[in-house]
């Protein structure tokens, strides 16, 4: 099932078939056994019209969070290892990546509160002091209070390349700024785990021209995705639970940055597309 978050209500879709959920969303999506809950309520329910339905999903649509902080690890793949490394080899940091990616403890770092991450179809930003700056696509996980994964999501890690690889003690400017950060366009609601081969696809194009299409499968993360939410509620407590991006699995070739303009797909196998134009902070007045 998909649920969608919705300036006119909250909204399940499937089968084709839509309901809206007339509840508190934190409330919502923070239990256990969410998938149960969500397939109650829809043999309970009236359809929505595929009309409205669409229309709150093509005119209303936020991103699927409430008051959750948005976490992210990083590292995580060795593809990840590789480019952190590239970018950081001229500060002479580049052992730390691969120390980091062989440890036990993987890296976590903050990376948005919620009032600071774009949906589907908003603009995401690159930093004006920043010259390579890349979109990174993540499967995001929804963490409940317990850190029992609920439903799975699409994220954007914005980055700053050219700011973290200048010194690993910038990674806070460089991943953390207004839009920095994008989730959507739904929470993918399964029963079962999502699968090891489930494909993460992106492509970006700029004046209607494809610059880079690629794509891997979820299998080649190093750890596994109840480690990594391990590791984040160690020492740490989310009443509403918490969004954890998973890692960085494509990465653009070195010679590539993000321009404003610039429109990032990101296509994870059952849960959809997140799409996003690049954009720069207007300066205050």
């Amino acid at each position: 099932m998909h649920l969608y978050k919705t300036s006119q209500g909250n909204l399940i879709r499937t089968q084709e078939h839509f309901y809206a959920v007339n509840e508190d969303w934190d409330t919502l999506i923070n239990r256990d056994g969410l998938y149960a809950h969500l397939k109650s309520f829809v043999h309970e329910s009236n359809r929505m019209s595929h009309h409205t339905g669409n229309q709150w999903l093509t005119e209303f649509i936020l991103p699927p969070i409430g008051t959750q902080e948005v976490w992210a690890a990083g590292v995580t793949y060795l593809r990840s290892r590789d480019a952190r490394m590239e970018e950081s080899e001229d500060s002479g940091a580049a052992d730390c990546y691969q120390r980091v990616y062989e440890a036990q403890r993987p890296e976590l770092f903050f990376k948005s509160l919620a009032h600071r991450v774009s949906g589907h179809g908003q603009s995401v930003h690159i930093r004006q002091d920043s010259t390579w700056d890349v979109p990174e696509p993540e499967l995001t996980l929804f963490l409940n209070s317990a850190g029992t994964i609920q439903a799975y999501t699409i994220g954007n890690d914005m980055s700053s390349r050219s700011i973290e690889g200048e010194n690993p003690l910038y990674l806070p400017q460089a991943k953390m700024y207004e839009r920095s950060a994008a989730l959507g366009p739904c929470l993918w609601v399964i029963e079962e785990p999502i699968f090891a081969d489930t494909r993460i696809q992106i492509d970006i194009t700029r004046d209607g021209v494809k610059l880079f299409d690629d794509s891997t499968l979820l299998s080649r993360m190093k750890r596994s995705l109840t480690e990594l939410a391990g590791w984040l509620y160690k020492e740490m407590d989310f009443s509403s639970g918490a969004f954890l991006m998973t890692g960085t699995c494509v990465v653009p070739p070195n010679d590539f940055t993000l321009q404003a303009g610039d429109i990032v797909n990101i296509t994870i196998e059952g849960i959809g597309t997140l799409t996003n134009t690049v954009a720069v902070k207007s300066s205050p007045k």
